[in-house]
C-alpha cells in the first residue's frame, strides 16, 4: 500500500475541445514539496481546482490519505485535510487578521455555532486561529484590519486561514506573484517551516523559489507532464531547457 498522502491518477479535465490537464498523474507524501511549473496556460491552476474540487473531472481519480475523494465537494475536501490558497489574495479586508482566520477555524467544527454567542467565546476555535498565526508570523498584527496588511503580508494571512482548517495537504497557487525581493524571501522561509509538517503542492513562476524549496518538480506544458524528478534531473532535462527554462541551463 502506497505511503503517499496525495496520489492522483491518470487525471484529466476537457473544457468542450479543449484538454487543460491531460492522462496526468503524481504521487505526494508528508513533509515533501512538489512544485508544478511550466508555461502560462499548461494547466497549474486547473490542476490545483481538480484537487481542491473546485472543477469536476472528466476522468481519472485524486486519492487522499488512502480515500478517493474526486466526487467530493470543495467543503468536504477541506474538513478532510486539504487547504489550498489563490492566485489572487482571497481574504476578509475589513475584517481583523484574527477574524479572518477565526472563520476559518470555524469551518472546520461540525456543530452549528449559536449566532446569539460571541464568536470569540469559542475558545478552542480562537486558539486554532492564533496558533495558525502564529506560524505564519502574523500574530503581533492579530488585532488589525486585514486591509492595513502589505501584499506579502496578506498573501501570509490567506495561507494562515489555511492552517486554521488544520490541513495536511496545501495547495498553493503562485503565493509569491507581486512580492518584492524582501517579501518574497519572507515568503519562502514560511513555506519552507510548513514543509516540516504538511505535505505541500506547490504552482509558482519564481524559479528561485522553486529550485530552493521543491523536493520533486514537475513540468507541465499544454496540459501535458513534460518531465517530473528532482530539480537537479529537471533542471538538466534537455526538454524541459528547450520548452521553459531556457538554455542557458539556468532558471529564470
Amino acid at each position: 500500500m502506497s505511503n503517499a498522502v496525495l496520489e492522483v491518477r491518470s487525471l484529466r479535465k476537457n473544457f468542450g475541445g479543449l484538454v487543460a490537464v491531460n492522462d496526468l498523474s503524481l504521487e505526494l507524501g508528508m513533509g515533501e514539496l512538489h512544485a508544478v511549473i511550466g508555461p502560462n496556460g499548461a494547466g497549474k491552476t486547473t490542476l490545483i481546482n481538480l484537487l481542491s474540487g473546485e472543477l469536476p473531472a472528466s476522468s481519472g481519480k485524486i486519492i487522499f490519505q488512502g480515500r478517493d475523494i474526486s466526487r467530493l465537494a470543495p467543503e468536504t475536501r477541506s474538513r478532510l485535510g486539504i487547504g489550498r490558497s489563490y492566485q489572487k489574495t482571497n481574504i476578509f479586508l475589513a475584517f481583523s487578521v484574527l477574524e479572518n482566520c477565526r472563520l476559518a477555524a470555524q469551518s472546520r467544527d461540525p456543530r452549528p455555532f449559536n449566532w446569539l454567542r460571541d464568536a470569540f467565546s469559542y475558545e478552542n476555535v480562537v486558539s486554532q486561529a492564533r496558533r495558525a498565526l502564529a506560524a505564519a508570523g502574523l500574530l503581533p498584527r492579530a488585532a488589525e484590519a486585514a486591509l492595513a496588511l502589505s501584499h506579502g503580508e496578506q498573501r501570509q494571512l490567506e495561507i494562515a486561514m489555511c492552517l486554521a482548517t488544520e490541513p495536511q495537504l496545501l495547495l498553493l497557487d503562485e503565493p509569491l506573484a507581486g512580492m518584492g525581493t524582501e517579501e518574497s524571501l519572507k515568503m519562502v522561509d514560511l513555506i519552507r517551516s510548513l514543509g516540516e509538517n504538511h505535505a505541500i503542492l506547490l504552482v509558482e513562476h519564481d524559479m528561485d523559489a522553486v529550485f530552493q524549496l521543491a523536493k520533486v518538480l514537475t513540468v507541465m506544458v499544454d496540459g501535458k507532464v513534460l518531465a517530473s524528478g528532482t530539480p537537479e534531473e529537471v533542471r538538466a532535462n534537455p526538454s524541459v531547457q528547450a520548452a521553459y527554462l531556457g538554455n542557458d541551463n539556468e532558471p529564470t
